[in-house]
């Protein structure tokens, strides 16, 4: 498909006034990526699981605008948005933006006051994706009205076009409308993997890997420091750019391998490293930054220490923040929450952690 399949056809109804709630998840990426072209191009591909109890839950009340004979219509969407039961006129700028990039494909949006309400079940801009699943909501509510106004829509449509508008937000959106593993990113060896929107890992995946399960650690609950948009830019001329494309490439064509035959040990290296990357590459950027703080390291030392001494399959991975999401299997959830019970939960504010597992994707609700 490309961006002209997913502009809006003519409506076949009219709806006046509507409304449509969705929880979408947050995600973790097991492949980065770090770097991307306008608009919201990825430069290279990734894959993410898809999270249960890390999600946004958000609702958009549909209103038609009046129609007034000899007025021309409005330009920009009107909306206001209301976060976790206050109006937050701080994050509009963010959302105007998307609305404008997405008018092309959704000229529907015009037609409406939007009233957005969104929550969110862990901290907002914490190293958690809260724009993939804040954007991804708001792309689910869209197609909602959609499929209202053009009722001939497939899911299948729904999805790709949810995933292609919510990329437009937050790249990483896209990987937040289905589950349990997504790709995003044209890559030769995933089936129907696209740079416009996210796909349904479509291999079939060992036992090892259903169930699996996602403590998040975290260590810093306040703002990151750098958002990931401006980490992003700085990826254009960074000198290590090329070569960590190529290899984010070949990670995944690795880690594809590796969630069908089960080698868990292949998946905690490949993994560990693509996290330990990331983080590279905002050290060696021009300007350089730092988002993890001393407890990530310590909470790093000790898996690993951990790991040694018990010979667990636990290991860690880092969005673009200081928080850590501690993976491992299901067979041993008993003794590693016990194990971040008792030590990791020391490193991170107020002890607060989030318990997960890997989920199916968006719902509506």
């Amino acid at each position: 498909m490309n961006t002209a399949d997913f502009i809006s056809k003519k409506t076949l109804e009219t709806i006046i006034n509507a409304s449509y709630t969705w929880q979408t998840p947050s995600n973790i990426a097991l492949v980065k990526y770090w770097g991307k072209s306008e608009p919201q191009i990825p430069k290279n591909a990734s894959i993410s699981f898809t999270l249960n109890n890390c999600h946004t839950i958000t609702t958009i009340d549909f209103e038609k605008i009046p129609t007034i004979t000899g007025t021309s219509k409005s330009r920009t969407a009107t909306f206001e948005l209301f976060f976790e039961g206050k109006k937050k006129d701080d994050f509009k700028p963010k959302i105007a933006k998307f609305f404008e990039r997405i008018q092309e494909y959704c000229p529907y949006i015009l037609d409406y006051k939007m009233m957005i309400y969104s929550e969110n079940s862990f901290p907002h801009s914490s190293g958690i994706a809260s724009s993939a699943s804040g954007m991804s909501a708001i792309a689910m509510c869209l197609l909602s009205l959609e499929k209202e106004l053009n009722p001939n829509l497939t899911t299948d449509f729904i999805n790709k076009k949810a995933s292609f508008l919510a990329r437009l937000g937050s790249g990483s959106a896209s990987r937040s409308i289905e589950g349990p593993l997504v790709v995003w990113g044209k890559h030769p060896e995933i089936k129907g993997s696209s740079d416009l929107y996210g796909v349904k890992y479509p291999n079939k995946v060992h036992p090892i890997f259903e169930n699996y399960c996602d403590t998040i650690l975290l260590v810093d609950k306040e703002e990151k420091q750098v958002s990931s948009s401006i980490g992003h830019n700085l990826m254009h001329n960074h000198p290590y750019a090329t070569q960590r494309f190529k290899q984010a490439n070949d990670n995944l064509n690795q880690i594809s391998k590796i969630l069908q035959n089960g080698n868990i040990k292949k998946f905690i290296a490949l993994v560990e490293s693509e996290a330990l990357t990331l983080h590279a590459m905002m050290l060696t950027s021009n300007p350089y930054f730092i988002l993890m703080k001393p407890n990530t390291l310590e909470i790093i030392n000790k898996i690993w220490e951990y790991r040694e001494q018990n010979n667990s399959n636990i290991c860690f991975t880092l969005d673009a923040g200081a928080n850590v999401h501690v993976l491992y299997p299901n067979s041993e959830k008993k003794e590693i929450e016990l194990f971040i019970k008792n030590t990791l939960s020391n490193y991170c504010q107020k002890k607060q952690y989030i318990t997960d597992t890997v989920g199916l994707g968006s719902k509506k609700i």
